[in-house]
């Protein structure tokens, strides 16, 4: 049964945009990091079926507005409005590195699969791809298009998707760094994308209240669903590649099942637009974070 397994209220002093959720190996733990408009990234452990905070990492100078995790589960970034990407160990909760992204405004992160590299969408518009050995901007992409708001890597490491705020998506091939497609179809902003974990689909969000489908290989859209009544504002895939979870303004959370395109539960637990969701490793849990402050877990009996 669908249900709350645990509210952290006020986890933040403001409005939390962005979460994380991973497993480490290394740390035999499973990890939840939320970076906040009070500047502030956070790092909490998933144990015994609560969020214990670990760390509270400070040195960001504007709100944080992307948190992302290794495949690994070891190392944290996050970007925000100062135009600066920090690197966190997550055991420790120290700052490894510091990368200036500037001079233009930087949006959503993405760590490459092998955790390599950074992606970042840039105010310009171009993806630029940070060493994250060596701090610096190794490469750009150019979208030929309008600010990058949210960038993606397929599981499978070959390619890279990217959502503007004129509702323009694309698709680069990493082993070329060639733009291969433009996505059309949403009518505002893509704020959040997402592979399934096969690499075959790419579900996007946008400030139309549209999700939409894409057949990767072809290039072609798959569903259109009216998914809110606002903003939709985070999608991500279950691990079962059966399923699916959008968060909106309209401050709710759905699960989806991909094969129906149906929604299976909605979620009415926040007071204000939710702005980042994620899955656990094995997808019975699914965290949300909210400008309510709040970071909410819940139980999700899709396996």
């Amino acid at each position: 049964m669908f249900s709350v397994e645990s509210k952290k209220q006020a986890a933040h002093n403001d409005s939390i945009w962005s979460v994380a959720w991973q497993k480490s190996v290394r740390d035999n733990c499973d990890y939840v990091v939320t970076g906040s408009v009070d500047d502030k990234v956070k790092c909490w452990q998933w144990k015994g079926n609560d969020l214990v905070l670990r760390h509270s990492c400070e040195g960001h100078q504007l709100g944080v507005v992307s948190v992302v995790i290794n495949h690994s589960g070891t190392v944290c970034a996050s970007s925000s409005l100062d135009c600066f990407i920090r690197l966190w160990d997550l055991e420790s909760g120290k700052q490894i590195k510091a990368i200036n992204a500037g001079p233009s405004e930087l949006w959503t992160l993405a760590f490459s699969p092998d955790g390599r590299f950074l992606a970042s969408g840039s105010h310009s518009g171009n993806i630029n791809l940070f060493g994250v050995e060596s701090g610096q901007r190794e490469t750009s992409l150019d979208t030929r298009g309008k600010f990058i708001m949210s960038v993606a890597y397929s599981p499978d490491a070959r390619l890279l998707a990217s959502g503007a705020v004129d509702g323009q998506v694309n698709l680069f091939d990493m082993g070329t760094g060639r733009l291969l497609h433009t996505l059309s179809g949403h009518s505002m902003s893509v704020r959040s994308l997402a592979f399934s974990p096969d690499s075959k689909t790419l579900a996007t969000a946008s400030d139309d209240g549209y999700v939409k489908l894409y057949d990767v290989q072809n290039a072609t859209l798959s569903a259109s669903i009216s998914a809110h009544s606002s903003w939709v504002l985070g999608v991500q895939f279950h691990p079962d590649n059966l399923h699916f979870a959008t968060s909106s303004s309209d401050k709710t959370v759905k699960i989806w099942d991909m094969s129906t395109k149906k929604c299976l539960h909605t979620f009415q637990e926040h007071s204000e637009q939710v702005w980042g969701i994620a899955f656990n490793d094995t997808g019975d849990k699914l965290v949300s974070v909210s400008d309510d402050r709040s970071a909410l877990v819940y139980n999700c009996p899709l396996v």
